[in-house]
């Protein structure tokens, strides 16, 4: 196979929290299933239907935690551990993002209808557009559970989320991390283990210098989003993720890696709005993230590898974005994460059941321009592309049964028209927050750190990069762990991850990378 479609790298850039109809619903692409304005949603007595004019950021954050999916899903605020997922009929959007408080406050009544709108894609995401009709664009791409960013990110590396169906918990949950120290892991392990068994090579990437957002934080507690969520995994050291300002002028030299994973930069996640990245996130806007996408392609595209590569652009879950079709029943990955006895599967989750419907655009010179492929799909879909190219094993079931997309390497030689620059983003009209005073700053400091949201995770996270950076002895490692237990607030989170990420700096300084 690999023979007849010569793939030699595999490129994955995964953005953060958009279903499919909010971003392609309104583009005009011919022949994709979409949401059209007939599509609606009813909340207190009142429609909500499709339209265009999605606004360039949220006032506050669509919940996507489980529960949240549930409702979106379903209608229903209740899932029956250990039964089958709900009807399915995608009824709750509006009434979720009406009244959910897992991601912080409610929105202004005025604006619960924003859950509706979809991008007016040509214009507002001219990037994005352009890649999605001259290559490939996958509108049955799922994502891998019902829930929220940090278990759909663990199943691209690894066709399963080890049970979990949430966001980690604050220190008492995340033990993970805890013992031996060694983050993250998969009962069958994740791609990286399996690539390097076959002694083949992978390579990490974050938007870790932040180049592409419009309003870039000016300050170190404002780029706390600059630490890498696949640094959470066991046997993924800090310093194996490299920063993107280093991508384009990698790939011209004896670039002989087959798989190359990248993530943004976060944003603001100390006051979970994730502002001022590229990431995508919906109460940041789209600026940034446009100009990841294009700078992702550029690279590839002039470097001496375009002809023997795969890009794969998708998003990690839908962010509370409603979409029109119906996710569908998924192969549970067999590895336990379904067990009553997995401590992580909160809500007694089947695994059984994709997640709600994401962007996803397939970038090759050998696709023909102008595809939509209706081949159902999930992260693992990753995962099974590389393991029919490389010759590795599947993970789990999931992996094993999800389709790969070699299918749509349909050229028998490299098309010449490919642009070699696409068109630039956007800079639509937001309003940028007030700066905060220095008493609503001392106001945020005092308050415990949130049940949901990313900054717990990446605490989780910044404490792996703490002991991945040490040199101490176990003794001393512990003893960091203990003080890191000690993490109440938001004030006390601020300090801690000015810390490491200072550690970070230097670590990286003293590898020729700053």
């Amino acid at each position: 196979m690999t023979t007849q479609r010569p793939i030699s790298h595999v490129f994955v850039l995964m953005l953060e929290n958009h279903s499919f109809d909010n971003i392609f619903a309104m583009s005009g692409i011919p022949g994709i299933i979409a949401a059209t304005t007939n599509d609606k949603n009813s909340y207190d007595n009142k429609d909500y239907y499709v339209s265009t004019g999605a606004p360039v950021s949220m006032p506050s954050d669509p919940g996507h935690e489980f529960p949240d999916v549930v409702e979106q899903l379903s209608g229903n605020k209740h899932y029956p551990s250990g039964g089958p997922y709900p009807t399915i009929n995608n009824s709750g959007f509006v009434s979720n993002y009406a009244t959910s408080k897992t991601e912080g406050p409610t929105p202004p009544i005025a604006d619960i209808g924003d859950i509706m709108k979809c991008f007016d894609t040509p214009k507002q995401l001219p990037v994005i557009y352009q890649l999605a009709t001259e290559f490939a664009l996958c509108d049955q791409w799922f994502s891998s559970l019902p829930g929220p960013t940090w278990p759909n990110r663990f199943f691209v590396h690894g066709a399963s989320s080890a049970g979990w169906a949430t966001s980690p918990k604050p220190w008492t949950i995340a033990d993970w991390e805890f013992n031996p120290w060694g983050g993250f892991t998969y009962p069958n392990h994740s791609i990286f283990d399996a690539i390097k068994a076959k002694k083949l090579k992978y390579r990490l990437y974050n938007d870790y210098d932040n180049q592409f957002s419009d309003d870039p934080p000016n300050c170190i507690e404002d780029s706390l989003g600059s630490i890498a969520q696949v640094s959470s995994i066991k046997g993924i050291h800090h310093k194996d993720v490299h920063s993107f300002s280093h991508f384009a002028s990698d790939l011209k030299v004896s670039y002989d890696y087959q798989y190359t994973f990248i993530e943004p930069n976060y944003g603001n996640i100390l006051n979970n709005s994730y502002a001022g990245g590229s990431s995508q996130h919906p109460m940041d806007d789209m600026y940034g993230g446009e100009g990841l996408i294009k700078a992702t392609y550029e690279a590839i595209r002039n470097s001496p590898l375009w002809d023997s590569s795969l890009l794969i652009i998708t998003y990690d879950e839908h962010g509370g974005f409603y979409d029109s079709v119906k996710p569908g029943a998924a192969p549970e990955p067999g590895d336990g994460s379904a067990s009553k006895s997995n401590k992580y599967n909160k809500y007694g989750f089947t695994f059984a059941q994709y997640g709600v419907r994401v962007p996803a655009v397939i970038v090759s010179p050998l696709i023909q321009k102008g595809k939509v492929d209706h081949t159902i799909y999930d992260h693992a879909s990753v995962l099974a592309t590389l393991e029919e190219l490389f010759g590795l094993s599947p993970l789990t079931q999931r992996d094993k049964e999800a389709n790969d997309l070699l299918h749509l390497l349909s050229l028998n030689s490299p098309r010449t028209d490919c642009p070699t620059t696409l068109n630039n983003p956007v800079k639509l009209a937001s309003v940028a927050p007030a700066p905060l005073s220095a008493q609503e700053q001392a106001e945020i400091d005092q308050q415990p750190i949130p049940e949901s949201g990313y900054l717990a995770s990446f605490m989780i996270t910044a404490l792996k990069a703490e002991l991945d950076l040490a040199d101490g002895s176990p003794e001393e490692k512990a003893a960091m762990i203990e003080e890191f237990k000690k993490i109440k607030t938001k004030g006390e989170a601020r300090t801690y991850l000015k810390k490491v990420l200072a550690q970070i700096e230097a670590a990286k300084a003293s590898t020729g990378e700053r």
